[in-house]
C-alpha cells in the first residue's frame, strides 16, 4: 500500500495546480509586452468616444467587490478597440496627500469643464487606468483642450511607465 502521507501530498499538488494555486514549472515565463497604447488628441462631434473627451462610465470602486459608480472618466487613448481612461473626481485630494500617496494613489488637476454641471475643479487619477468598452460609456461630457491633454497624457506615461 502506498504512503498516505505521500499520496495526501501528491493530491494536493494536483488539486493545487488544477485550481492554478501550483506553478508547474519553477520559474515563471517571461510575458509578452503589451503593446503601446494610441494616446493621439482626436476629439470629434461624432457622437463617440475619442481621445481627448471627457465620457461618462461606470467605474469599479478600488476594493474591487462589484460596486462602483458612474463617473467622469477622460478619455486618454485606445489599445485595439478598448478605450483607456483615467476616472476624473471633483473631491480636493490635496486635503489628505499623504494618506492618498501611501495608498499608491496620484492626482494631478485638470480644471473645470462642462462635464460638471456646477463647474467644480476636477483632478484626474493617473495610477488607475481604466480600459472601456466604447459600448459601456453612458454619454459625452466635454473635451480637454489640447495643452491640459497633453499634460495629462505625459504625467500619466511618467506614472504608468510608458
Amino acid at each position: 500500500m502506498a504512503n498516505p502521507g505521500r499520496l495526501g501530498r501528491s493530491m494536493a499538488r494536483t488539486a493545487g495546480r488544477l485550481l492554478g494555486l501550483v506553478r508547474s514549472s519553477p520559474r515563471p515565463r517571461p510575458r509578452a509586452a503589451s503593446p503601446a497604447p494610441d494616446l493621439d488628441y482626436r476629439p470629434r462631434d461624432d457622437g463617440r468616444p475619442d481621445p481627448g473627451e471627457v465620457v461618462w462610465a461606470w467605474v469599479p470602486y478600488d476594493e474591487g467587490d462589484g460596486r462602483g459608480k458612474d463617473r467622469p472618466v477622460l478619455v486618454i487613448g485606445r489599445r485595439g478597440e478598448q478605450l483607456l481612461g483615467l476616472m476624473l473626481s471633483s473631491q480636493d485630494h490635496d486635503r489628505d496627500a499623504a494618506d492618498e500617496a501611501r495608498r499608491g494613489r496620484v492626482w494631478t488637476e485638470v480644471g473645470s469643464g462642462a462635464w460638471d454641471s456646477r463647474g467644480r475643479p476636477s483632478e484626474v487619477r493617473l495610477d488607475r487606468l481604466l480600459l472601456l468598452d466604447p459600448s459601456t460609456v453612458r454619454r459625452e461630457g466635454a473635451a480637454l483642450d489640447r495643452a491640459r491633454f497633453d499634460r495629462v497624457v505625459a504625467e500619466a506615461r511618467r506614472v504608468q511607465g510608458w
